[in-house]
């Protein structure tokens, strides 16, 4: 009895003993295959970071083919494509020249080491064949309708900065930091493995490697911030620090570690995206807006020759006045664009002897646009230059000189009217306060063709004196790419949603009809009653107040009197440009700035006296 019982007590105490074991065990392996990643192929629904939807998934160097983390990355990286400028394009070319990337790493910015390629998945290579058809359409002379329809990154833009995208992406140049910015590309993806590789103590020599690798990159970069500055030896440098991540991608890293420097470059870069993108258009908006060096020196030396030169008797005085004669109104504060506008008048021109220009200008610039014009008269074409601020009118009205007022309207991608449109944004010109001057300045006129001074004309503008505008008061071009009902700011009611806008540029303007309807009475009286109101702008008021005083008094031309655009528009037809009467470059991109669009440059450039000794002296080169 007392051996069976001591047997079964034994039987006993071994299973337990073999329990207590089996604890131990699994106790020991269970971290263990945690710590290995084995746990990869389970779906945890309380642990997100171990999914394989998750942004990066560990590597399982014992069942799976090593992944490049530039693919799991991708979807947060492309968060940033709206704002980071297109020069990054050339910024992928330099890679593939370098050689140091894959097909993949083009556009993630991640090294993949050429031992380590993956396929990418047929959703993610139709994606990516898609993306660079869009990027090379522009090299292959795509229209612009579909560039802009392809591309939602340039119709973001234009929403917001407007011809600056255009401008921006007609003057790109190669980057001077291609292998620079490489080397950031790969210092940051080494600091995301170093940590884990240095916590295993078996990889003490790749640990070594990686840390060296890394300081030589800092110190590199330290030294120098363009490709220029980089030592003869860097190509070595690269594939070194190429064959090191790869080697360290065969490994298990912690993910938390990688996620949280990745997350760094995401952070950084849309920081410095956005500065850059803002620093550009702002430097872009200062060269539209303030007048160049040369432009500047030209107006002072002009002004000088003025007072050390004897007084001219102006012979054509008479002329001013006469109502027979052809009479045009130019407002500009720029000697250049003002001479173009006459010179290229009077060159086509039946008979210039007919032809009066009255240029309107500010205090500042008149001295020397009136020496300008004894310096450079027009055939026999008679000019007088008026100083604005000078001349005799009611103490109520304003006699500051303004320029034809330019509104940039764009539309987004819902407008259903304009949605077979590539083109966004226009620039629309409208008249300024100035112009409602024009009866006052004038009042022994009866009928003046107004001009911008950004215009180029191409036909004898004598005809348009023998319109009959059938009572109305302003003829002009209208352009239904934009009908009134599409502009927001305007009161809904007040006018014909359906109607075509018209635009400044070319104006004939009946003086006698204009002054019988008390037009400049109506436009003030809408502009108070806006104001009034408050809550808006005064261009936008302005721009309300005309649009109203010229309901149902304007004229429509033939559209092939002007074509506009010149100023922000790449893509405008050669033949449309060529049968036009008149050039109108309204826009940003102003055809005497070295903003202005290449192509269209030629039509202004060639009706400018460019023989003058002080364009030379002031390095006046448009």
């Amino acid at each position: 009895m007392k051996g069976g019982g001591g047997g079964g007590g034994k039987r006993r105490w071994r299973v337990l003993v073999i329990g207590v074991l089996v604890l131990i065990i699994l106790s020991t392996l269970v971290p263990l295959a945690f710590l290995l990643g084995l746990h990869n192929g389970f779906h945890s629904p309380g642990f997100v970071t171990v999914q394989p939807s998750s942004p990066f998934d560990r590597i399982n160097a014992t069942k799976h083919p090593q992944r490049d983390i530039s693919v799991r990355v991708d979807e947060v990286l492309h968060r940033i494509n709206p704002v980071i400028p297109k020069k990054s394009d050339v910024h992928v070319g330099s890679r593939v020249m370098n050689g140091t990337s894959t097909s993949d790493s083009k556009k993630r910015g991640l090294p993949v080491s050429p031992a380590f390629k993956t396929k990418p998945s047929p959703a993610n290579k139709t994606k990516t064949e898609a993306s660079y058809k869009v990027v090379q359409g522009k090299t292959a002379n795509a229209s612009y309708k579909g560039v802009v329809n392809g591309d939602e990154t340039q119709r973001t833009c234009q929403l917001k900065y407007g011809s600056y995208c255009l401008w921006r992406e007609e003057n790109k140049e190669p980057l001077k930091d291609a292998k620079v910015k490489h080397m950031k590309d790969l210092l940051f993806v080494a600091r995301a493995y170093y940590p884990s590789i240095a916590k295993m103590p078996s990889q003490s020599k790749l640990t070594r490697d990686m840390k060296q690798n890394i300081q030589e990159f800092e110190r590199i970069l330290s030294e120098g911030s363009a490709d220029a500055d980089l030592p003869p030896q860097v190509d070595k440098k690269f594939q070194k620090m190429d064959a090191v991540i790869a080697k360290a991608k065969t490994f298990p890293v912690d993910c938390n570690n990688v996620d949280k420097k990745l997350r760094q470059i995401l952070d950084l870069t849309e920081d410095e995206a956005s500065f850059h993108m803002k620093q550009s258009v702002f430097l872009y908006q200062l060269a539209v807006q303030t007048m160049p060096k040369s432009l500047h020196c030209l107006s002072m030396r002009l002004t000088v020759e003025y007072f050390k030169s004897a007084p001219v008797e102006t012979e054509d005085s008479e002329k001013f006045s006469d109502p027979s004669l052809l009479h045009f109104v130019i407002i500009s504060d720029s000697i250049l664009a003002s001479s173009v506008v006459i010179n290229s008048t009077a060159m086509h021109a039946r008979e210039s002897k007919n032809f009066v220009f009255h240029v309107l200008t500010d205090e500042q610039n008149y001295f020397a646009m009136k020496q300008w014009f004894i310096r450079n008269p027009c055939k026999q074409a008679a000019i007088q230059v008026l100083n604005i601020e000078k001349l005799e009118l009611d103490t109520s009205d304003t006699k500051k000189l303004s320029l034809p007022a330019e509104f940039r309207v764009s539309f987004t991608s819902g407008d259903n009217n304009l949605a077979s449109q590539g083109n966004r944004t226009y620039y629309l010109s409208l008249f300024s306060q100035s112009h409602y001057l024009l009866p006052k300045i004038f009042h022994k006129l009866k009928k003046v063709v107004v001009l911008d001074h950004d215009v180029v004309v191409q036909r004898d503008l004598s005809p348009l004196w023998e319109l009959d505008m059938e009572g109305k008061v302003n003829g002009a071009v209208k352009t239904c790419s934009v009908r009134l009902g599409q502009l927001k700011s305007l009161k809904r009611g007040s006018v014909d949603a359906n109607a075509c806008l018209w635009m400044s540029g070319l104006n004939v303007i009946d003086l006698a009809r204009w002054r019988q309807l008390g037009v400049s009475e109506t436009y003030q009286k809408f502009y108070k009653q806006q104001m009034s109101g408050g809550g808006e702008s005064r261009e936008a008021v302005a721009l309300q107040a005309t649009l109203l005083t010229f309901q149902d008094k304007v004229y429509a031309l033939d559209d092939k009197w002007a074509v506009s655009g010149l100023g922000y528009d790449y893509y405008i037809n050669t033949h449309t440009i060529e049968n036009a009467a008149i050039l109108h470059y309204n826009g940003n991109m102003k055809p005497w700035l070295e903003l202005g669009i290449p192509q269209y440059k030629n039509y202004w450039r060639k009706h400018l006296n460019r023989e003058d000794r002080f364009l030379s002296d002031c390095n006046v080169n448009p």
